[in-house]
């Protein structure tokens, strides 16, 4: 069985791979936008599994087709499950899920997009404000929520938290900003899963 310490080191070999990937419709790495996410988490002091998730809730975007497959099929039981009609907050959070992390980051990580048809619907500025990929992306993720699912989504006991990491991913979007490196996380990274062992 993996240490902590090496189940760390394989989730951020997955990030550093996604800054050689152009996030999709926007000017910067996914790399760039995850650290950009996790200062902001960081910086309104937001506790540390939010601050895992704002690092990694676009994880799913760049798990391995082949590693996404066997995991939903072999693990989860889904046998005739298409990976491609899942969103990348799912694979993202059920990725997180195997790799040991608590069920605060996995919900808050599969939450982002949720987030985002809930502020669609609930906050007509909030839509002006979206980059076109993201308004574009919202169609296939089901659109603005319906009151009954706002008010649903209201309820969650992780509302505040899934809202402003949905605010938090929106606006890390930023070409050249600074932000810390990947090492900056590991050490939260490797004790959070070494308390959910």
């Amino acid at each position: 069985m993996a240490s902590p310490e090496d189940k760390v080191s394989a989730v951020f070999r997955l990030l550093e791979n996604g800054s050689k990937q152009g996030y999709i419709g926007e000017d910067i790495s996914q790399l760039e936008h995850a650290l950009q996410a996790a200062l902001q988490a960081t910086q309104e002091a937001a506790d540390n599994e939010t601050v895992l998730a704002a690092l990694l809730h676009d994880v799913g975007q760049f798990c391995p087709a082949k590693e996404l497959r066997r995991m939903l099929v072999e693990d989860i039981g889904g046998g005739d499950l298409d990976v491609g009609a899942v969103g990348h907050e799912k694979l993202g959070a059920e990725y997180l899920r195997k790799v040991g992390f608590s069920d605060n980051v996995c919900d808050l990580v599969e939450s982002h997009v949720v987030a985002k048809r809930y502020l669609t619907a609930t906050d007509p500025e909030y839509y002006t404000g979206l980059s076109q990929a993201s308004k574009l992306s919202l169609k296939f993720q089901g659109g603005p929520f319906t009151s009954d699912e706002a008010e649903a989504f209201e309820r969650d006991p992780l509302f505040k938290q899934k809202v402003q990491l949905r605010k938090w991913d929106d606006a890390s979007k930023v070409v050249g900003m600074e932000t810390p490196g990947l090492a900056t996380y590991r050490k939260i990274a490797v004790e959070h899963l070494q308390q959910c062992s």
